[in-house]
């Protein structure tokens, strides 16, 4: 519990001071992130993290902190494998996502309105960026709640992040022939007015 906290606070961190700025805060309990491991070439396992936090600002201006030691898998060992062979969170102990959505989506959204479009991100994990193109739905809600969904899953490349060598000793670790390294994430992000 002591690590899940102290890695939430650094995501709360990676933020910054623009979270002051936020028009729409992230609803943790209402938000979800997810991801896929395939391992021996066949067999697909979907694990998610429980601690989340963000913001997108009047301007469009998009922040989100992911606290990597609360990665769940449902089982325990598990979860600790990932924490200190692939994310190696004593030193990485969270991912940010920062992205611009466009005044003109957040005008149709904030009326009641849908928007499918493509987003471009930047992801910053295990000391590594980079650019990804993540294909959206954006649409205002009940209660002037904005809610991001993936329209697909967005593949994540691990050895675009430095990870292979902690998939390779989780591969090992597990006694399995395979883990692939290329991982389908998927996510439903729920922001409220800020200070609602």
């Amino acid at each position: 519990m002591k690590a899940m906290c102290k890695g939430l606070l650094t995501a709360a961190m990676l933020l910054g001071s623009t979270l002051a700025q936020a028009q729409w805060e992230l609803d943790n309990s209402r938000s979800s992130l997810n991801f896929l491991s395939i391992k021996n070439d066949a067999i697909a396992e979907s694990h998610h993290f429980t601690s989340l936090v963000g913001f997108v600002s009047a301007e469009g201006k998009v922040q989100l902190g992911i606290d990597l030691d609360s990665v769940e898998t449902l089982i325990p060992i598990r979860n600790e494998r990932m924490r200190e062979l692939l994310f190696k969170t004593v030193q990485f102990p969270a991912a940010n996502v920062a992205a611009t959505v466009s005044p003109e989506v957040l005008a149709i959204v904030t009326e009641g309105g849908v928007v499918t479009t493509d987003i471009e991100v930047m992801l910053t994990l295990h000391g590594k960026e980079a650019k990804l193109s993540v294909p959206v739905l954006v649409s205002g809600t009940e209660g002037s709640l904005l809610r991001v969904v993936s329209a697909r899953p967005v593949v994540v490349n691990a050895e675009t992040f430095g990870l292979a060598d902690g998939v390779q000793a989780l591969q090992s670790v597990a006694g399995l022939s395979s883990i692939s390294t290329a991982v389908p994430v998927t996510f439903n992000l729920v922001f409220a007015p800020a200070g609602s």
